[in-house]
């Protein structure tokens, strides 16, 4: 039977979209599978893995820089853009929104830090300003930064796209030996304490006593009080924080801690031999802790060398040459950003942390899932196991009590603007 006209124009409209859809088909499936055979750039790879995991750094003296810079104002400040203020010293900001969002930090240790000269004076009362200026600045930028004390609130800040604010004081000199500034930092939102700084606390040592032919006055590591800080820190939750102390305080502490320890900036001493950085034998103690020690980028700490500032690849070798003793379970980060006056190249600030995962990534030894416990996963691991044994030590544990000795004052010359009035008359 002869087809009518109208019925070829309808066949011939049917095969024409047929045919249109085989090459539109055809077409989408050959850029498709070579979308599937052409492997993703290592840039990609790190964007992917942060946008989906929370990289949480160890380290970050914003806090210090607003101090130091604008005497703790921020009501002008604007937070998004620092590189539009001059700095003392000409040193760069390294830290603003902006930079935090392009590096994809999902959480950060804001350190609670001011120098040695308050130890014996106003210590506490400039570390209660510090915890203030960040309070501030987390309440002011809300829809940026949450705070967090507990490793389910890094996560759930995460899952917000809020950058996780955690507190980190740096220096034991901030509790002025007593257990009691201790328990109020820790109810204020510290999570971890460093013992030390660059200067002997009455109960623990800091890094320069082991330098050649020091002349500083030595506790031999931690003393009896000092243990009982590290008891209390325990029982409460707080991590024990190594970075700045003695070797010595380093083994003290990791023969007494029940729960894992943190270098929340620091690095490795065989690659640079810098009193701040972590010796192997010790680093075989970090291991048996399962505690995590987090790279600094501080190019003092990572080249040894004043005129050679380094790059991506030396700080490679620090976070190397510790996974290969303490494994993959216990490396982290631990930038020091605006606590440092120079950085490596292709890590001038917190902008360029994918830089670093890439780099990592293109070695082809570290796998996804390493990068995953680098970025955050470990500092995840070392706050719940904290969380955990704080817990069952709280059951049967009570808080400590006392007085530090008065000797141990006098000998690092401490009395003098502190009020004796517990301590029995002579």
């Amino acid at each position: 039977m002869a087809l009518t006209k109208k019925q070829l124009i309808i066949i011939g409209s049917i095969l024409t979209i047929v045919v249109i859809g085989l090459i539109v088909g055809i077409t989408v499936g050959i850029v498709v599978g070579r979308q599937k055979s052409t492997p993703l750039t290592v840039e990609r790879q790190a964007y992917q893995i942060l946008e989906k995991n929370p990289l949480i750094d160890g380290h970050n003296d914003l806090a210090w820089l607003i101090r130091t810079n604008f005497q703790n104002n921020i009501n002008n400040l604007d937070l998004y853009n620092m590189t539009q203020y001059p700095m003392k010293n000409d040193t760069p900001s390294h830290t603003d929104i902006t930079r935090l969002r392009q590096g994809q930090v999902g959480g950060q240790f804001w350190s609670i830090y001011t120098n040695c000269k308050h130890l014996g004076k106003d210590a506490t009362i400039s570390f209660l300003e510090q915890i203030d200026i960040m309070n501030r600045i987390i309440a002011k930028y809300s829809d940026v930064f949450q705070m967090a004390t507990t490793a389910e609130e890094v996560r759930q800040a995460f899952s917000a796209k809020r950058i996780a604010s955690l507190f980190g004081v740096e220096g034991g000199q901030a509790i002025e030996s007593s257990f009691s500034i201790l328990r109020l930092f820790y109810q204020l939102g510290v999570r971890y304490m460093t013992l030390t700084h660059n200067c002997n606390t009455p109960w623990a040592d800091q890094n320069q006593v082991d330098r050649v032919n020091s002349t500083l006055i030595k506790n031999n590591g931690l003393t009896e009080f000092g243990k009982k800080i590290i008891i209390e820190m325990n029982r409460l939750g707080m991590l024990v924080d190594l970075s700045h102390v003695s070797k010595q305080t380093m083994i003290d502490v990791l023969n007494i801690t029940q729960s894992p320890v943190i270098f929340s900036h620091s690095s490795a001493f065989s690659l640079c031999n810098h009193t701040r950085n972590v010796q192997d034998d010790v680093l075989e103690l970090v291991k048996k802790n399962q505690g995590i020690v987090m790279i600094t980028f501080a190019p003092i700490f990572i080249t040894c060398n004043s005129t050679n500032v380094g790059t991506v690849v030396d700080v490679a070798a620090h976070i190397n040459h510790i996974r290969n003793i303490v494994g993959i379970d216990s490396v982290g980060l631990g930038g020091d950003y605006d606590g440092i006056s120079e950085t490596p190249n292709d890590l001038e600030d917190v902008s360029k942390y994918p830089k670093l995962i890439a780099y990592l990534l293109s070695q082809e030894n570290w796998t996804h899932d390493d990068i995953i416990k680098l970025i955050g996963g470990n500092i995840l691991r070392v706050m719940e196991k904290n969380e955990q044994i704080a817990k069952e030590l709280q059951k049967t544990m009570k808080p400590q009590e006392g007085l530090i000795d008065r000797k141990e004052l006098e000998v690092h010359n401490l009395t003098q603007c502190r009020n004796l009035d517990m301590y029995p008359t002579k």
